[in-house]
């Protein structure tokens, strides 16, 4: 993790200003942080020190079951908040967050702003109009799962994790998240690649039409 200071700080602060979304001044207390592919931004049960806000780049949640089973659970983008659980609830503890790209983020520091945040009338409308959206959408996950086929939903997936023009999740992962087996997911792969939408190179695939997928994945978005 880097922690970006003076000219290049300034430089998001100008370019990425969110000092619309709070009545107090928000600029003095923000942090710049650059996470790695990879890398994990808050790990499983620690309680962050930040309220984020993600800049540029995608990261994905995950929790870990009494049996030691890992999930994923839902994705985060640009323009989303995460740590707000925690903003909220003093006792909650955070699911994990990892990048999936590059990802740059506000950090918020709870020990200087969480009074000024949880007094703030425009934050918090800000803040409830995110949770409603994401809570919305995490409901149309699970019936998605019932009501369109895998092509959709994984055309729908593979954009949402792909760094670039790079796909790599572990099938496994796939299978768990969107509810298939994995023989289905390697025979809708399998389709994709001969369709010419992926092309496999070893444990990864090269997205070369992300247009079909797009078009695929529209389905979903347009629900």
């Amino acid at each position: 993790m880097e922690i970006y200071n003076n000219e290049k700080r300034q430089r998001f602060l100008e370019e990425y200003s969110i000092s619309y979304l709070f009545s107090f001044p928000i600029e003095e207390f923000l942090e710049v942080h650059e996470y790695e592919r990879d890398e994990w931004i808050i790990q499983e049960g620690m309680r962050p020190d930040f309220l984020f806000y993600v800049i540029e780049g995608k990261a994905k949640i995950y929790v870990t079951h009494q049996n030691g089973k890992v999930s994923l659970i839902n994705f985060i983008k640009e323009e989303d908040f995460f740590g707000e659980m925690e903003l909220l609830h003093p006792i909650y503890y955070t699911k994990g967050i990892q990048a999936s790209t590059t990802t740059i983020c506000y950090a918020i520091p709870y020990h200087r702003c969480r009074t000024k945040m949880l007094e703030d009338a425009a934050f918090l409308r800000e803040l409830a109009k995110f949770l409603s959206i994401k809570s919305t959408q995490m409901a149309a996950k699970y019936t998605q799962s019932l009501s369109f086929p895998l092509e959709n939903r994984l055309a729908e997936f593979i954009l949402q994790t792909a760094d670039g023009e790079i796909y790599k999740e572990k099938h496994v992962t796939v299978c768990d998240f969107l509810g298939v087996s994995y023989r289905h997911l390697l025979y809708v792969l399998a389709q994709f690649c001969d369709k010419g939408y992926l092309q496999k190179e070893g444990r990864h695939y090269r997205i070369l039409q992300p247009n079909e997928l797009n078009m695929l994945a529209r389905v979903l978005m347009n629900e």
